[in-house]
């Protein structure tokens, strides 16, 4: 059985990776690939434990690095757990952040040394690289926007999405140069695009890069 492709998505909050998620599962699932989707942090059981304490800001006032080994941990038994076994099995994963958020949130915003950022991810994700990372621009003020909207009655606003709009546009730059320094990954994609416009934007983007001649 061929290996299957990981499809990873990025961007700030409110960006529309979700909904584009479930749209791209479903256009693989009609051109006759097995797909899963999943999410980080998360993804298993152990994972979504851990997304529990950082999204609740347990681990900030430890600081980035101490955020980032959580993340790390949480990747592992993610990997080990689902990714890698459904990838081995020929199914495609498509993943909601992964490694950029890490660079981006704790490295670039959280000023962790990059050498030291690099040797923590190599050793946790141990060769695992997305074929193909959709990255969803978009105005942090709009992003914020979608996401308060989305947010249920009562609801306390996560660790990331309460801080400050500088906080987002940074976060929105680092990942515009991301995919600027590896184009051959990385794609970026108009976020304030209609969900449908949108996904037809990562369908295309989908089949030039990974050679799948969508129809559906």
């Amino acid at each position: 059985m061929d290996k299957g492709r990981f499809i990873t998505l990025e961007g700030g909050e409110g960006a529309g990776k979700s909904t584009l998620a479930r749209a791209l599962a479903g256009r693989l699932g009609e051109a006759g690939f097995a797909t899963r989707t999943t999410r980080e942090p998360g993804g298993s059981p152990k994972a979504e434990a851990i997304r529990e304490m950082i999204l609740a800001g347990q681990a900030k006032d430890y600081g980035a690095f101490a955020e980032a080994l959580m993340f790390s941990a949480a990747r592992i038994d993610h990997i080990d757990s689902l990714i890698r076994p459904a990838l081995e099995g020929g199914e495609w994963v498509i993943c909601d952040r992964f490694i950029d958020s890490t660079r981006v949130y704790q490295g670039v915003l959280g000023k962790i040394d990059p050498a030291l950022l690099a040797a923590l991810e190599s050793v946790t994700v141990a060769g695992l690289m997305p074929d193909l990372t959709l990255i969803l621009d978009l105005d942090p003020e709009i992003g914020l926007a979608r996401a308060a909207k989305r947010r249920r009655p009562g609801e306390a606003v996560d660790r990331f999405e309460g801080e400050t709009l500088a906080f987002h546009r940074n976060l929105r730059q680092a990942y515009r140069d991301i995919a600027a320094r590896e184009p051959r990954r990385c794609v970026l994609l108009d976020a304030t695009l209609s969900p449908e416009a949108l996904a037809e934007a990562a369908w295309r983007a989908v089949g030039e890069r990974l050679q799948t001649r969508p129809e559906a």
